[in-house]
């Protein structure tokens, strides 16, 4: 499954590559079952509370979260941020891990980054609701979110729908070739809160909307725009993304998270210094890759139980600009 010339080719004029099936739908299982349990659980104290009035247990994975809400959006946004965690990675059970070391996948990565890939500190699960505000993500890349020195260095995002992505529910939308002309002035306080590229500030160049079936990977490079709007039907568009980096590419694999103080110079600091790096792929030391829940587990927690400041970018309101 690594990428072919021509693939390498259009990824890096691009700025993205669209890979299908590289899941398939027994691969994604063990990701949505855990997904399911979360929804279950918190559907259950829900309806003892008395904020819903059924559990809507036998509807399939794909519109189980949209029932519940149509009954009632505020249980609906409550059950989407349980499953999102802190940040909205702080899911970090073994159906995570089994999905971020596909064996599939990193044989892509490796097209890219070489073959001592890192775990970027940054994934995340994304469960888009109707008519939730927070589930569009307005344009912006990846890098706005980063260190201003990493922004020379490919850190590969992979957002993979865990159903069909159509233009009704949500896709993500991708503005090719700008990537090269590096980072793009971003601003606080965007929809939802996010960071965001305004529109009259975003380059003269057609978005292309990228419909994918569930298990299709979108690779994007960390300069690529993208953006995905208002879901319009009724059922929740869940997706993922994880990143990827090769081993060169500041990272906070092995750190200790209270070596990150306000006083450190931030050049010296991993690309996103509040959540672990973890190493995927070592083929010179492969004591150090993260292969059980467990290990995984604890990298993970370390970071969150003791979460190292970020430094700021110096990105300006929105309301200011």
């Amino acid at each position: 499954m690594s990428l072919t010339a021509k693939e390498l080719r259009l990824f890096h004029a691009q700025g993205y590559l669209l890979k299908p099936g590289l899941f398939s739908d027994e691969d994604l299982q063990p990701l949505r079952a855990a997904i399911s349990e979360i929804i279950d659980r918190e559907a259950r104290a829900l309806r003892s509370e008395g904020e819903l009035t059924q559990l809507f247990a036998d509807e399939p994975f794909g519109r189980r979260l949209g029932c519940i809400n149509a009954e009632n959006p505020a249980a609906g946004q409550r059950i989407a941020l349980a499953v999102m965690g802190k940040g909205g990675g702080g899911f970090k059970g073994p159906a995570m891990l089994q999905t971020i070391r596909h064996a599939p996948l990193l044989s892509c990565i490796e097209s890219l980054v070489g073959p001592d890939i890192v775990g970027s500190s940054v994934y995340r699960i994304r469960p888009k609701l109707p008519g939730w505000d927070r589930g569009e993500v307005p344009w912006h890349q990846d890098a706005g979110y980063t260190l201003a020195h990493c922004d020379r260095h490919l850190i590969v995002t992979c957002w993979l729908p865990l159903v069909d992505a159509t233009l009704e529910n949500g896709c993500l939308h991708v503005i090719p070739t700008v990537h090269r002309d590096g980072i793009l002035r971003h601003y606080t306080g965007g929809r939802a809160n996010f960071l965001e590229v305004p529109d009259d500030q975003l380059p003269a160049v057609e978005p292309v909307p990228l419909p994918m079936k569930a298990g299709d990977v979108l690779l994007l490079t960390n300069l690529t725009p993208h953006a995905s709007f208002a879901n319009r039907s009724d059922t929740v568009r869940w997706s993922i993304d994880l990143r990827y980096q090769g081993a060169d590419v500041p990272n906070n694999a092995g750190e200790d998270p209270a070596a990150y103080t306000p006083e450190r110079d931030p050049v010296t600091m991993a690309c996103y210094p509040p959540e672990a790096d973890f190493v995927i792929r070592n083929p010179r030391d492969p004591a150090r890759e993260v292969r059980s829940a467990e290990h995984f587990r604890q990298v993970r927690a370390r970071y969150e139980d003791n979460r190292p400041p970020m430094p700021g970018r110096g990105w300006t309101p929105l309301h200011h600009r």
